[in-house]
């Protein structure tokens, strides 16, 4: 079975910065688009960052500039290193493959939750 582990979450204050790991098993994140997905609370859940097994990367509007996804096959673990965080950015994070319909194609994990609040 394929299990993603996201942690790295926590409380921030906007402008400030968090770096989320993705711990991966049962599948080499090497071979695969690894995306980093978020959902706010009565929010629908958005792709917001995917790197791609050539390497190439993917965000969305809404972070491009601030977030920065990569990845370390050594260890078999995807990176978002999120800067400038704004209150809007405050939600539960989790990775998955992105698959054919950029939906995820893995069953989703626990997530990792991040709240950005003065």
């Amino acid at each position: 079975q394929v299990h993603m582990v996201e942690s790295g979450g926590g409380l921030v204050q906007p402008g400030g910065s968090l770096r989320l790991s993705c711990a991966a098993s049962g599948t080499f994140i090497g071979v695969i688009t690894t995306g980093w997905y978020r959902q706010a609370p009565g929010k629908q859940r958005e792709l917001v960052a995917q790197i791609r097994a050539g390497g190439s990367t993917v965000y969305a509007e809404s972070v491009k500039g601030r977030f920065i996804i990569s990845r370390d096959n050594a260890k078999n673990t995807v990176y978002l290193q999120m800067n400038n965080l704004k209150r809007e950015d405050t939600a539960i994070y989790n990775c998955n493959d992105v698959g054919a319909s950029g939906s995820g194609s893995f069953a989703w994990g626990q997530g990792t939750q991040v709240i950005v609040s003065s």
